[in-house]
Formats: C-alpha cells, sequence, structure tokens
C-alpha cells in the first residue's frame, strides 16, 4: 500500500489493519517452535478442550492446535513468541518488505529455523483470503486482534474453529492477546512470563527516560479531511505510550463524541484548545510527516507551538507501535523512546 490510509479508514477497517499486516498461518508447540507441516495427530493433550467466549461467540478448542491461522496484526506476533512457526503467513503490503515480511516476523522465523512460510492474502486490506486459510487446512483460526465481522467469523468457523477479539474490533491490548494465546496453544504460563518480560522492559524503559513520567499526550495519525484525527484511550497505540509513564491529555475523553469509536477529529479552528504537552503521530514516510507540519493552522495546537511533537515516521515503525504485541515492542522501543524523550524535553522548555 503506497499511501498511509486516512485516520478515519485507519480506524473503521481495523485501526491500521492495513499497516500492521494480516494473516498468518502456523503450527504449534509448547516447548518450542514446531515444523512448518505440524505433527501428527496424537492423543489430545493435557487440558483440552478449551473454550474461550469473545465478541462474536464461544469457540471450543478441541485439542493443542497444529496448525493455526493467525488473522492480522499482532496475531502473528504472539503466535511467533508462543513458539508457533506459520506454515504460510500474509502479505503484508504496509511496513513489510519486498515479500511482504514485517522485520520482526522475519527475524523470529529465521531465528525458529526450518521452512520460511507461504505468503498469502492480497492488496485489499480489507478482504479476509477464505480460500487460502481453507487450504492451509487450520485446525485454529485466532484473530482476537482483528475487525472480523459476524458473516466472516461465522464464514470462517466453518473452516475450523475461530476466535475472534474479546471486545471489540482491533481493541485487544498486547497484554490480552498473549494470555488468549496462552489458553488456546496450552502455555498459560509462557504466555505469563512474556507478559511480565514485556511490562518489565517497559517499566525499565520509563526510569530510564523520567523526563515522560506524568506528560500528558494526544496521539494523531494526522489530518483527516482537514481536521486532526486524534485516537482515545481504548486505542491499542495510546495504551502503549501509557505504559510507557505518560498519560493520556484529559482534553482526549473530554471532548470525545458520545460514540464508542476510539477515534474522532477536532476542526483545525479548535486546535488552540487541545491541551496537552506532547503530540504523538504516525507517519509512513518523512514526506508525509512534512506534509502534516506544513498543516494550515496546526501551529494553533500548543504542542506543537512548543515543538513538543513526537513523529513516528516508517511504516514498519508505524505498525509495530500501532499494533504492539510482545515481539514487536521489543523491536521498536530503543527507536520509539529516544523520539517521545526529545519531544518531552522541549515541552519543558
Amino acid at each position: 500500500m503506497p499511501v498511509v490510509p486516512s485516520a478515519r479508514a485507519v480506524n473503521r477497517r481495523g485501526v491500521l489493519a492495513g499497516a500492521a499486516g494480516l494473516f498468518l498461518l502456523g503450527g504449534c508447540s509448547t516447548e518450542g517452535p514446531a515444523g512448518a507441516g505440524g505433527a501428527a495427530a496424537g492423543p489430545v493433550a493435557e487440558g483440552f478442550p478449551v473454550t474461550v467466549r469473545h465478541a462474536l461467540g464461544e469457540t471450543v478448542v478441541p485439542d493443542r492446535p497444529r496448525r493455526v491461522v493467525t488473522l492480522s496484526a499482532a496475531n502473528a506476533d504472539v503466535a511467533l513468541a508462543m513458539g508457533v512457526v506459520p506454515v504460510a503467513i500474509p502479505r503484508t503490503v504496509y511496513g513489510g518488505d519486498a515479500e511482504g515480511v514485517l522485520p520482526w516476523v522475519r527475524d523470529a522465523i529465521t531465528r525458529a529455523g526450518g521452512a520460511f512460510p507461504r505468503v498469502i492474502g492480497s492488496d485489499d486490506l480489507a478482504a479476509v483470503p477464505f480460500e487460502e486459510v481453507a487450504a492451509a487446512g487450520p485446525d485454529l483460526v485466532l484473530a482476537t486482534y482483528s475487525g472480523l465481522t459476524a458473516p466472516e467469523y461465522a464464514q470462517l468457523s466453518a473452516i475450523a474453529p475461530t476466535i475472534a477479539y474479546p471486545d471489540a474490533a482491533f481493541s485487544t491490548g498486547w497484554q490480552d492477546q498473549t494470555r488468549i494465546a496462552g489458553q488456546v496453544f496450552g502455555d498459560p504460563a509462557r504466555a505469563a512470563r512474556l507478559v511480565e518480560d514485556t511490562t518489565a522492559l517497559l517499566t525499565g524503559a520509563a526510569r530510564e527516560y523520567p523526563q515522560l513520567a506524568r506528560r500528558t499526550f494526544v496521539y494523531t495519525g494526522g489530518m483527516d479531511g482537514g481536521a486532526l484525527g486524534v485516537f482515545r484511550a481504548g486505542d491499542v497505540r495510546v495504551r502503549l505510550v501509557t505504559d510507557m509513564g505518560l498519560t493520556l491529555a484529559p482534553y482526549v475523553e473530554q471532548n470525545a463524541p458520545g460514540s464508542g469509536e476510539v477515534y474522532y477529529t477536532v476542526s483545525t479552528e479548535l486546535l488552540s484548545r487541545v491541551d496537552a504537552d506532547l503530540l504523538i503521530g504516525f507517519f509512513g514516510s518523512p514526506e508525509e510527516e512534512q506534509a502534516f507540519r506544513s498543516t494550515p493552522g496546526l501551529e494553533l495546537l500548543p504542542a506543537m507551538a512548543r515543538d513538543a511533537f513526537a513523529p513516528v515516521v516508517g511504516a514498519d515503525r508505524v505498525v509495530a507501535s500501532s499494533a504492539p504485541s510482545v515481539l514487536s515492542i521489543p523491536w521498536v522501543l530503543d527507536s520509539y523512546l529516544p523520539i517521545l524523550a526529545a519531544a518531552a524535553g522541549r515541552a519543558a522548555g
């Protein structure tokens, strides 16, 4: 995808589904990465069957999955972190390399060894590749971070047991994604360790950059129809920033519309009222960042007037921070934190 989707499109069909990559297939092992083709069926594993309740229904996983299809960003990451080697992964058109593979995903697969997965899917980021999913012969479809609709869920469930998001589309935090994966893969202890280790990494980062503490921020995806796009507290990228010790500006929730969406816009003439220490934004390229900076009226935003702007630039960084996981957070943190810290320093004057 050559252009970053508008913030409104991003929210409604995926909160950066395109930026985060779509589909993965995997084999599973709780001791370590399994082979790409999975293992022959045997006795039912201890702790199975497992029942998972989610926003689109209730799913029974009869045995430890061996061929897992993971839909949308972060599901692939958490599967790999749990020791799942994919048999096929999606062509990720935003943030991926020439083959459509995200860098931390490629790193994890390479470390695991064995045959590299097939790359499936198309440039149509909203389309679930049902035929390719079915052809993979999955025994589980993991979609805890996705935008599945009820009809899509029903169609996938006819192929294999499918687990959707627990509450709302594209709103499952990295902690819950990992815990659910631990449940369905039969290794909650490993999932708990991943959550603990990643939490410790973020806590350590906050200690390393004390200037972030108590700084307020607004998170934007840029201009949307001449207005500033703003992400609310329920958005996963916002929650990652708060995990690093910053505080979402009270303005964001105080001025949010009555709907439950995690995104809204603020017209240019009201930007002077957006009270926050920092403005954080994501941009696919330096050119897109510069175009945003050149927006007439943006200087009315107090954070921009202080040059307390923290741009996350580059499609891979955008994906890693917009659909955070226990795999992508360590990959992006060393580049993300200095950007936030520099803006916090400028905010302090």
